[in-house]
């Protein structure tokens, strides 16, 4: 089974519980105003790999995985590509590896559902707690998310919320509880982690010669980041 990937990342500890083998894999159907990963959009780029030789790369740090550590899938949407995250993650579990998932959610196909079915951990990004911000800041509408996190719910995978809090956009006391509810109403859903929104990559947008779109925001401050998350805490 081939596939597609833009990068890997041997060693991570942002990617999922534990120390994680990272691979990024291509291609996007979103078009997220934040998004950090430009140079992964298109699908035709990148670098062509065997789901084989992946998991060979990633057995070779297993000694560093520990007990919660493992592979991690993400991108781009690694769901674009669903039967090489099935191969991958089913020849990982071969081999002792947990497998995890980094998403915006995916329409549920067949084909992801069984990508799903050898799926430790899902990491979803709900990355707004309305459908206007989604429609306006994503490119579809908040059912896409909440429909996967619905499925992931009644076949009991465990599930981290993330959201990038965005100055001036999401960085609300409304869209914290919102988002606090959202988890509470999912009983798969065992952590919620708020990430703060970088300009990072601002770069990569001026090698593309596209414009960032979210250029002109900040970035949250350390004492917004731990307010919100007090928050969240409290709720």
């Amino acid at each position: 089974m081939m596939g597609r990937i833009h990068s890997i990342q041997s060693l991570g500890a942002l990617d999922g519980p534990g120390i994680r083998f990272t691979v990024f894999l291509q291609g996007c159907d979103l078009r997220c105003k934040c998004c950090h990963n430009p140079d992964t959009w298109n699908m035709n780029e990148g670098t062509e790999i065997s789901a084989e030789e992946i998991v060979k790369k990633a057995v070779r740090y297993k000694e560093y995985f520990g007990e919660k550590g493992g592979i991690t899938l993400s991108g781009g949407e690694p769901l674009l590509q669903p039967e090489f995250v099935k191969e991958i993650f089913t020849l990982a579990k071969a081999e002792g590896i947990n497998t995890c998932l980094d998403t915006s959610g995916a329409p549920l196909t067949q084909k992801v559902r069984d990508a799903l079915s050898v799926t430790d951990r899902v990491l979803l990004d709900i990355k707004y707690t309305n459908d206007e911000q989604y429609l306006e800041n994503v490119g579809c509408r908040m059912d896409r998310p909440l429909d996967f996190l619905y499925y992931l719910n009644e076949n009991g995978i465990p599930v981290t919320l993330r959201q990038v809090i965005i100055p001036t956009l999401n960085d609300t006391e409304e869209n914290i509880a919102l988002l606090s509810e959202i988890s509470h109403n999912y009983a798969c859903v065992d952590g919620t982690e708020l990430l703060p929104f970088k300009k990072i990559c601002q770069v990569k947008y001026d090698n593309l010669g596209i414009e960032f779109p979210l250029a002109h925001l900040p970035e949250p401050t350390k004492q917004q980041m731990q307010l919100l998350e007090t928050q969240l805490m409290n709720n």
